[in-house]
């Protein structure tokens, strides 16, 4: 048995500046379709999105070391990559109108992964999270990643405090 309710949308009645009653438009109810995220300057892999954003959330795909031009930065060179891949990330935030603070959970893959690459990720995504309250950190070794070369892939999710970017925690990077 399906239950069905019908959905109402309610009018709030406030006052304006000049003290006369005004009605509010109901809240847009279209906040909540996922809406895909390009971010000018990240490369896309053919077949995935960089990141899909939900309401207030934004959930990031694996970003990878390419740079602007979809170009390997850093071959071999974990420290270069993971620097590459955290400024994609911070585009791809501001992209759907955040600031890298508002990172809550990152997975971080690594191709040949060694307990000295944990020191390497959290020195390349210090600039970019907020200092006291970092996001949720996995990382996880791999064997491989899309495309050869590659010796670091990140994702993430996000979540927004509001509309509009808060460029008090944003540091600029």
């Amino acid at each position: 048995m399906r239950l069905s309710l019908p959905l109402t949308l309610l009018t709030i009645t406030g006052c304006s500046p000049q003290g006369r009653p005004r009605d509010f438009p109901p809240p847009d109810i279209g906040l909540s379709q996922p809406q895909t995220i390009v971010a000018p300057g990240v490369p896309q892999l053919q077949g995935f999105s960089t990141a899909v954003k939900v309401g207030t959330t934004i959930y990031l795909s694996g970003q990878v070391p390419l740079d602007s031009t979809g170009v390997l930065v850093g071959r071999g060179d974990l420290a270069a990559q993971a620097a590459q891949v955290f400024a994609n990330v911070a585009k791809v935030v501001r992209a759907a109108k955040g600031v890298p603070a508002d990172l809550v959970h990152l997975s971080v893959y690594v191709v040949g992964y060694e307990t000295s690459a944990v020191t390497v990720v959290r020195q390349a995504s210090a600039q970019y999270v907020e200092p006291g309250v970092p996001p949720a950190l996995t990382v996880v070794g791999v064997a491989t990643l899309p495309e050869a070369g590659m010796l670091i892939a990140v994702d993430g999710i996000a979540v927004l405090r509001g509309q509009f970017p808060d460029r008090m925690r944003d540091r600029g990077r």
